[in-house]
């Protein structure tokens, strides 16, 4: 005894039913009334919702193009306010600089000035003191050769020559 399920029908398996000539003109009429309801439906309720869409989606693309074209402008005025701020800001920090170095410079000079002006009076002072030491110099150099030279006239001849004599032979060899 055999058990098995079959789902033949016995006899033989029966056509697809849309190849079947009795029935196919009526398919034929319910494929175009539900073709033509179809059309209909995505006519005026679909089509309309896409076209909706693609016009909100581009309004909306557009918007966002405006606004980023407009968040650039801004962006390139912010940009140009800062080159000029920098622009500007180095100018005034070459503008005191060159101020600075022109005090610094101005100071300098007037503190050379009155160092050379000690300097020079100091030099002055010197030069005086020098003077004043040579001419007590000289004055006891004349001193000393007056004396020396009567002491050789002496020693020479044997006795003392006159004073008055001696000061003027030695101021005569001192002048030539």
């Amino acid at each position: 005894m055999a058990t098995g399920a079959h789902t033949e029908v016995p006899g033989g398996k029966p056509p697809f039913p849309p190849f079947q000539k009795e029935t196919f003109a009526s398919q034929l009429v319910w494929f175009v009334i539900a073709f033509v309801a179809l059309y209909v439906i995505i006519a005026r309720f679909a089509i309309p919702q896409i076209g909706g869409i693609l016009a909100a989606r581009a309004s909306r693309i557009e918007g966002d193009l405006a606004e980023a074209n407009r968040l650039k402008a801004q962006s390139d005025e912010a940009l140009k306010a800062y080159e000029k701020a920098l622009a500007d800001a180095r100018g005034r920090a070459q503008a005191l600089a060159s101020e600075t170095r022109e005090r610094l410079n101005a100071q300098a000079e007037e503190t050379r000035k009155k160092l050379e002006a000690e300097l020079n009076a100091k030099l002055a002072a010197a030069e005086k003191t020098i003077a004043a030491t040579k001419t007590a110099a000289m004055t006891n150099v004349r001193g000393i050769a007056v004396e020396t030279a009567a002491a050789i006239v002496e020693r020479l001849i044997g006795t003392a020559p006159a004073g008055k004599a001696v000061e003027d032979a030695v101021t005569d060899v001192l002048k030539g």
